[in-house]
């Protein structure tokens, strides 16, 4: 594990198989490209928030999105929640800093040694203990901090 171990959240998952948002899914996939060369890992939760998302929106037809949780799985290292996870999004979202799933997430993610998680669900900048939330969808592409967990 190292300090700037991060994880993706189901949006850039999902975006990477978006055409209809070209600025989104090249961002996505300069991520999802570089990712795995990286100290990346993905919580099984974003793989299948990622298949639910992209089938209900009609991103992906269902064989499509299971081809994708399927190169996700080969691709990345991932994690689980755990009680832990669930107890503190239990308390988190009672407090009404996060939804519960976001919060599971962000828990699981924590667990797992990720110091950053690349969303643009949850507000930029929030932390939670030592997990910060980034947006990677910078306004002129790829944003800074995205930018920095991609560097060699």
């Amino acid at each position: 594990m190292s300090a700037r171990r991060f994880s993706l959240d189901s949006n850039v998952l999902v975006y990477f198989f978006d055409h209809r948002d070209k600025i989104k899914q090249s961002i996505a996939e300069q991520i999802i490209v570089a990712a795995p060369a990286r100290d990346c890992m993905i919580g099984l939760q974003a793989v299948g928030e990622f298949h639910v998302a992209s089938t209900r929106k009609k991103i992906l037809q269902a064989a499509e999105a299971s081809r994708g949780v399927s190169y996700y799985l080969a691709t990345f290292s991932t994690f689980q929640p755990t009680p832990d996870s669930h107890r503190i999004a239990a308390r988190e979202a009672a407090a009404g800093r996060f939804s519960y799933w976001d919060c599971v997430l962000l828990a699981s993610a924590a667990e797992a040694g990720c110091t950053m998680l690349l969303s643009e669900d949850m507000q930029d900048g929030t932390r939670l203990g030592n997990i910060a939330v980034r947006n990677p969808f910078g306004a002129k592409g790829l944003s800074a901090a995205a930018a920095a967990a991609l560097a060699p």
